[in-house]
């Protein structure tokens, strides 16, 4: 299966290079083509800092409910279940004790715990330009120049996507029923997230809040209005 995606045009004007590639139209023609910023889409692989900002999105994302109680909060033992010596048993002062039944729980979870981890503007843009440039390079983004639907119908959407993926050569854009696309929009439109949000293969987000851990959840990126949402995604920088 050949892509045109994946035969990217760099050219260099002065000290700055441009990466051009197509835009489609929501029939699934090409409508132009676009220079995209090096720094965005042509960044170096850094498996490092991707990682160190995933996993603090991850961790961001805990709710710190977990909690478990020591055997000084649980209820009950307070009497000696039995005289200390005599009965041929083993001794024990409660009944609430880590190794019974009901006791309190030794080094368990707490929900004072704080999973919190700082993640600077600088680090969460540069690990995004280079999950980006990844998927531009592996040929998994396909920039579409509007999306637009009259009525709010699930079958037009699915229209859409059967024409973009005849024309970009990705079958998960109409086929699949799990999660594999993400649709960046750059501004709200309710006729288009109405519709679109019953493919199951799809998932929608906005541009402004476009961040590694879902681009990498994701196998192909569909990004929107590309000029402006390409021009946003530069000024992170």
């Amino acid at each position: 299966m050949t892509n045109d995606n994946k035969k990217l045009n760099i050219a260099s004007n002065g000290m700055e290079t441009k990466i051009e590639a197509k835009i489609y139209n929501q029939k699934g023609t090409e409508a132009g083509t676009i220079k995209l910023p090096a720094k965005v889409f042509a960044a170096k692989w850094r498996a490092d800092l991707v990682h160190q900002v995933v996993e603090g999105m991850r961790s961001n994302k805990r709710a710190g409910t977990a909690d478990t109680k020591d055997r000084g909060e649980v209820s009950g033992g307070g009497k000696k279940p039995w005289k200390q010596k005599g009965t041929g048993r083993a001794r024990h002062g409660s009944t609430r004790s880590p190794i019974w039944v009901g006791g309190g729980v030794t080094h368990g979870p707490l929900a004072e715990k704080n999973y919190k981890r700082k993640i600077s503007k600088t680090m969460r843009a540069q690990a995004l330009f280079s999950v980006l440039s990844k998927k531009m390079k592996d040929g998994e983004i396909l920039f579409v120049d509007s999306l637009a639907l009259v009525d709010v119908k699930t079958k037009k959407a699915l229209e859409v996507m059967k024409n973009l993926s005849k024309a970009s050569g990705f079958k998960p854009l109409a086929n699949s029923k799990k999660p594999r696309v993400l649709v960046a929009l750059f501004s709200r439109d309710k006729k288009i997230e109405k519709s679109f949000r019953n493919l199951p293969q799809l998932e929608i987000v906005f541009v402004k809040n476009l961040n590694p851990l879902d681009v990498l959840n994701y196998q192909y990126l569909l990004i929107e209005n590309p000029e402006e949402s390409v021009r946003f995604l530069e000024s992170r920088a």
